[in-house]
């Protein structure tokens, strides 16, 4: 008989088959920009890494892809000579990277694509990257709930869970809340939020300034059942190191920020919330919306009332 598969189909299957030999898959979200989603995926993924796990980023924020840049790698190729199969760039620390700025031409080239064209490439990285095994693949979204992210989740079939990134200012904390629905909704089990620039220390006298407020993601995650991962303060050297590509938990020196990120990888590597992918819904899935529910095959306490 004929094969009738469509393109669709197939390339569900490279997907699958990729995605099979990665143990954990969590997408990185942020309801609002600017709350430093990329800086804390980043430093999750090497602080992962520098516990001697195999880590990999898949970067889907085609209209600004950052990744690269913070780690150092931008100049990276991931072409095979066949142009077939793509493989991510690894940075010094082993980390793979995927992201679309390896492949543009001019760095300031704009991305001007439509919906379609965006789950095309995101389908194309997850499906044609050669990945290998990997403990984790960690994946930065753009902000929002839009075409993105919806490919993700649709795309990956035993997707571990989401990290939601906010920073404790009112403003973040009211878009932050329309991810936790959004992952609700598509059935993706939430691991957890990070308040990201959670106050800044004084250089001079050690005082603490809540330059954005304070205790918005903790606050929230009572509200809505959710778990946090923890608190992430603000530091200059962190900003340094990022613009220069430079990986900071490897820099040595002991800061707050270093030691909080450290401390949230710990929790997903060590924790029950991040062991066998859908076990995550033992987490914060008080307020699963029935939809979800309906098409969950955890053994979550939510279907066990």
């Amino acid at each position: 008989m004929p094969d009738n598969k469509s393109d669709y189909d197939i390339q569900n299957e490279k997907i699958q088959n990729r995605m099979s030999l990665i143990k954990r898959k969590i997408v990185v979200m942020s309801g609002k920009g600017g709350v430093g989603k990329t800086t804390v995926t980043v430093n999750i993924a090497s602080a992962l890494a520098s516990m001697g796990l195999k880590v990999g980023i898949l970067d889907t924020d085609v209209h600004g892809p950052n990744v690269a840049k913070m780690l150092g790698c931008e100049d990276g190729s991931v072409l095979s000579p066949d142009g077939v199969v793509m493989y991510p760039v690894e940075t010094e620390k082993g980390i793979k990277v995927m992201s679309l700025s390896f492949v543009l031409s001019d760095p300031d080239e704009a991305i001007i694509w439509r919906g379609a064209m965006k789950m095309s490439a995101i389908r194309q990285f997850l499906g044609d990257t050669e990945w290998g095994e990997l403990d984790y693949l960690i994946i930065d979204t753009p902000p929002g709930t839009g075409d993105e992210q919806l490919t993700v989740v649709q795309s990956i079939p035993d997707l571990t869970g989401a990290i939601i990134v906010t920073t404790p200012q009112s403003v973040a904390i009211l878009d932050s809340r329309r991810s936790v629905t959004f992952a609700r909704r598509t059935g993706v089990p939430i691991i957890g939020v990070i308040e990201n620039m959670s106050g800044l220390k004084c250089p001079e006298c050690g005082t603490e300034i809540p330059v954005f407020g304070k205790g918005g993601g903790r606050n929230m995650c009572l509200d809505m059942n959710v778990p946090f991962l923890g608190a992430i303060p603000m530091e200059l050297d962190l900003m340094k190191a990022e613009d220069s590509g430079k990986e900071w938990v490897e820099e040595g020196t002991s800061h707050p920020s270093r030691e909080a990120i450290m401390e949230i990888a710990d929790k997903l590597e060590h924790s029950d919330a991040c062991t066998t992918g859908r076990e995550m819904n033992r987490l914060g899935t008080s307020s699963c919306s029935p939809d979800a529910c309906a098409h969950c095959s955890s053994n979550c306490p939510s279907k066990q009332k």
